[in-house]
């Protein structure tokens, strides 16, 4: 619970503790003691908010006891301790906070409102007058350090796409094992779409070392990269940006990597991204090196595995196993939707692992009699539908269910009556946001070593492979993005016919 505190306002170590903090450092001694006068104390217990990223405040802060933690997307950034001072932006702008602190420990705050600032009767208009040029040097030269930071870029990542469990691990061993081989590593914040806008706010600055990070962390943008190791998600990429497929797009990209000199471009993704970082390469001069790591659930990258291709199998077949679980209580038939576009690889693995009744497949030509036949001498079925199934064929009829509606749809109108109920159940996005495993991490540090090492040795429009347990390359030009799925595998999926 915060608790206030009384103190006194003209207490000597108060005063020598102003003295020390970095905006008021060219105050006499009797502005200190009027900024003094306007100073709230608090108390706060372990773990307790002081602000909360998004909000609206007006404050700013100084430290007398204890330590605060600074977080920001969820993760710890900074430590403010005795004589540190925070959140002074929104003295002067009334903006949502940038990030979330609490109380590590029980500690203790000064407050100072920008209401009392403002007010004359309170501080006299001279040494307001004063603060604000503080304050505004500050602000102004975190923006300077970070148009300075972003005017030229060593390595730069760009994720695009659908998210998938690893995209924030193999980032943070791009980072660790790059940042190691003297390089720096940037990253577009919202993939293709900041290449284009190329302001300094699109762009961050990833660091691994923790020194060099205390040494640039007033700078926004700047980024620690280790919490990324086990994150969920993937905090720099935009949902699809399909105008980069416009030539002219693509052009002006090529020219602003130009100009921030960049020498290494990283894509991180699925194959549109793939498809969006060999257009780029080819418009860029033969010194900037180009790199692609496949990061998708559906595999849909031929010739290695995947990060995120393992735990969006062990998710996908224990969701089916619920599933299962549930159509043996209640007798139902159930046909589920599953990822897969093209080869229809997670729906397949996931069906396997389960131990399914059927995996209908972008390719599958079952034949729908037989199946029928399957399912009237059963209870309860299982039967995993990829998305991707007949899906030029869905949308020529116009039809605006679907997949594993339209699998339903095609055993109805062949003839299927059960008096089981059949429900019908469309893909769970869940499973991109699910945290990755060890085998996801662990492909993503070797991918990440391979990468330096490439890189390093000053190949070019490549893509790291890891593939039964063996480090490869494969070029850009041989690069196949329709990842099929074995004929022999996809009828282990079958315990119908």
């Amino acid at each position: 619970m915060v608790l206030p505190i009384r103190f006194n306002h003209n207490d000597k170590n108060l005063i020598e503790l102003l003295e020390q903090v970095i905006p008021f450092q060219n105050l006499g001694k009797k502005e200190l003691q009027a900024v003094s006068a306007i100073l709230k104390k608090y108390e706060y217990e372990k773990d307790e908010v002081v602000i909360r990223e998004g909000e609206i405040g007006s404050t700013a802060f100084i430290v007398d006891e204890g330590k605060f933690c600074l977080e920001m997307m969820g993760r710890a950034i900074k430590i403010f301790s005795k004589g540190d001072f925070f959140g002074e932006i929104a003295l002067i702008d009334t903006r949502p906070r940038m990030g979330t602190v609490r109380a590590m420990t029980r500690a203790s705050l000064f407050i100072m409102d920008g209401k009392d600032l403002e007010n004359e009767k309170l501080i006299p208009a001279k040494t307001g007058m004063k603060l604000y040029q503080a304050f505004a040097r500050m602000v102004t030269s975190y923006m300077r350090e970070s148009k300075d930071l972003y005017s030229e870029m060593d390595v730069l990542i760009v994720m695009d796409g659908g998210c998938a469990p690893g995209y924030n691990p193999v980032t943070a061993f791009i980072t660790e094992y790059l940042e190691k081989a003297g390089r720096k590593v940037y990253i577009a914040a919202e993939g293709f779409k900041s290449i284009i806008a190329n302001q300094s706010q699109d762009y961050r600055r990833l660091i691994y070392d923790p020194e060099t990070y205390r040494n640039l962390e007033q700078v926004p943008g700047v980024i620690f990269a280790p919490p990324l190791r086990e994150a969920r998600g993937a905090d720099f990429r935009t949902e699809r940006f399909p105008e980069f497929k416009e030539s002219k797009n693509q052009q002006i990209a090529a020219r602003n990597i130009i100009a921030k000199k960049v020498n290494v471009v990283l894509g991180i993704g699925g194959d549109g991204t793939f498809a969006g970082i060999n257009a780029l390469s080819k418009l860029l001069p033969s010194t900037i090196q180009s790199f692609f790591i496949p990061v998708t659930i559906d595999s849909d990258i031929y010739g290695t595995d995947c990060i995120g291709e393992y735990t969006g199998v062990e998710v996908g077949a224990e969701k089916i196993r619920s599933y299962m679980a549930d159509a043996r209580t209640h007798k139902r038939f159930y046909i589920i939707e599953m990822m897969g576009a093209r080869g229809g690889y997670h729906a397949l693995h996931s069906c396997l692992g389960a131990g399914a009744h059927l995996a209908i497949l972008p390719s599958s030509t079952h034949d729908l009699n037989k199946i029928i036949e399957g399912l009237q001498h059963r209870e309860s079925v299982v039967i995993v539908v990829a998305e991707g199934y007949k899906v030029a064929e869905r949308k020529a009829q116009g039809y605006k269910g679907h997949a594993a509606e339209y699998f339903r749809d095609e055993l109805l109108n062949a003839g299927l009556k059960s008096e089981h109920r059949i429900v019908c159940e469309g893909f769970s996005r869940d499973i991109r946001g699910a945290a990755p495993n060890n085998l996801d991490i662990m492909l993503a540090q070797r991918m990440a070593r391979k990468l330096t090492s490439m890189i390093q040795t000053g190949q070019n429009r490549k893509m790291p492979a890891v593939l039964s347990g063996r480090e490869s390359s494969i070029d850009f030009d041989d690069i196949r993005t329709d990842n099929s799925v074995e004929s022999g595998l996809a009828s282990l999926a079958n315990r119908l016919t």
